[in-house]
């Protein structure tokens, strides 16, 4: 019998590395991609999975903050050598992080959490609300059939379309859509006050999408948890399966604090505290209890 403490995505093989930014551009208002020289991290990683990292040689702030994987990077001999990371500017971290320029280094640890399956699908629906298209890139890279991921390289039959449903409160806090377009993602936008796509919720995007382009598809999301509830419920209505990634606060990122817990079902009805960071982020959304 397995020990309670036991998971399957403990950070056994992560690894912790000072690297070299190699870029640091902003994408959108607040909004902006770093890219990490960090090979051993960048052919481990699979989308979905989450680094931590903290700003090298300074003690305020004093812990790292986890970021999705955006994307990798290849090097001149192909070899994947890069991580990318999509950051919104707001706290002490990622101010600071704004202004950092190629060259500068930081600690970084991963990869981390457990990623989004590998399951083949006709239809990959990504619902992204908020900074919640991070983790999407790179998983529509994949199920598309243009990059793999991971040590040895996660393989499966490519889908036939791959949509990203994406909500953000204006146009100019939209990042990274030339990104999604360029590999040939469908992509569905929406914004509170109407400057670009629907104006409305991107659950009513994610409706539309549905009534239009009926199953088999399977949906994965991220972003406000009210916002991830809403899609899990769309996704029970339609009988689509439904992951969705948590973005709950972390300290340590390898299990050891248990700052990061939510409420999961378990078999018997009830439910139990599991860890964001060794459980997830990734979880069947019929599994939370919101």
């Amino acid at each position: 019998m397995l020990s309670p403490l036991h998971a399957a995505h403990y950070a056994d093989a992560a690894v912790q590395r000072r690297a070299v930014i190699i870029e640091n551009a902003c994408l959108a208002r607040d909004t902006y991609r770093v890219r990490l020289r960090c090979p051993p991290i960048a052919r481990r990683i699979v989308p979905g999975q989450f680094l931590m990292l903290r700003l090298a040689e300074v003690n305020d702030p004093l812990i790292g903050r986890a970021f999705a994987l955006y994307d990798t990077a290849i090097d001149a001999h192909g070899e994947r050598a890069d991580v990318d990371i999509v950051y919104l500017a707001k706290g002490k971290l990622t101010t600071r992080l704004a202004e950092f320029v190629p060259g500068r280094p930081l600690d970084v640890w991963g990869p981390l959490g457990n990623g989004f399956p590998a399951d083949p699908v006709e239809h990959l629906i990504m619902v992204a609300g908020g900074i919640g298209q991070t983790p999407f890139l790179a998983l529509g890279a994949e199920f598309l059939g243009l990059r793999q991921y991971g040590a040895p390289p996660r393989q499966f039959p490519p889908s036939k379309k791959v949509t990203l449903c994406y909500g953000a409160r204006s146009a100019d806090m939209l990042a990274g859509v030339d990104d999604f377009q360029r590999i040939g993602v469908d992509v569905h936008i929406a914004t509170d006050d109407g400057s670009r796509g629907h104006h409305g919720l991107v659950t009513e995007v994610l409706q539309q999408v549905l009534d239009s382009q009926p199953g088999p598809h399977r949906i994965v999301c991220c972003g406000p948890e009210v916002m991830m509830e809403a899609v899990a419920a769309l996704a029970q209505r339609c009988g689509s399966s439904c992951q969705v990634s948590l973005e709950t606060p972390m300290a340590c990122g390898i299990g050891i604090c248990f700052t990061c817990v939510a409420k999961i079902k378990d078999a018997d009805g009830g439910w139990d505290y599991k860890r964001t960071c060794v459980e997830g982020p990734v979880f069947d959304a019929a599994s939370i209890q919101w």
